[in-house]
């Protein structure tokens, strides 16, 4: 079994893919992690979109202003979208959720990015939601925290060194 302090060192956004493929088996993966994320008063909010096809993903692509672009390589994404009227923690739920299938992609070797979509604007100066609500079909009473793109990656960026983490924002008993 993967250290999963090795898998958090190594996971890292990547924005660049190859054109290789993500098999439905790892796809499955990494949204069953999504799956397995705690919930506020366990309400399970969160519902996922797997988006493979590649018109839709390059459509996707502008949901952000400068930031998406790389959708329109993805081999895959997941949108995370949670229904704001069974939960008030749909928020907390949602970034629990995208970042269990951050390290399950990592810990696949499957380069990932967190795109945030709440409270930002597409490329044309709609918000991210509505721009993405449009091509998705999700329902008004769903709100979308982000999008997880997904691929192979191109090259790998360096892991994180422990050596050279910040300790001095850690505290101890008091600030």
């Amino acid at each position: 079994m993967t250290d999963l302090i090795e898998v958090m060192r190594s996971r890292r956004s990547v924005r660049q893919y190859t054109d290789e493929k993500i098999s439905d088996e790892q796809i499955k993966k990494i949204v069953s992690a999504a799956l397995l994320a705690p919930s506020g008063h366990s309400k399970y909010p969160c519902e996922f979109i797997i988006v493979k096809n590649s018109e839709t993903l390059e459509k996707m692509s502008h949901c952000r202003v400068g930031v998406a672009k790389m959708l329109a390589s993805a081999a895959a994404a997941v949108v995370v979208i949670a229904d704001k009227e069974k939960s008030d923690t749909v928020v907390e739920d949602s970034a629990v959720a995208m970042m269990n299938m951050e390290l399950m992609a990592a810990s696949l070797g499957i380069g990932n990015c967190w795109i945030q979509v709440r409270n930002r604007d597409a490329e044309n100066n709609s918000p991210s939601e509505n721009f993405l609500r449009e091509i998705l079909k999700f329902p008004e009473n769903f709100m979308c925290q982000a999008i997880l793109s997904l691929g192979m990656p191109s090259k790998l960026p360096r892991a994180r060194e422990l050596e050279k983490l910040n300790f001095s924002k850690v505290h101890e008993e008091i600030f």
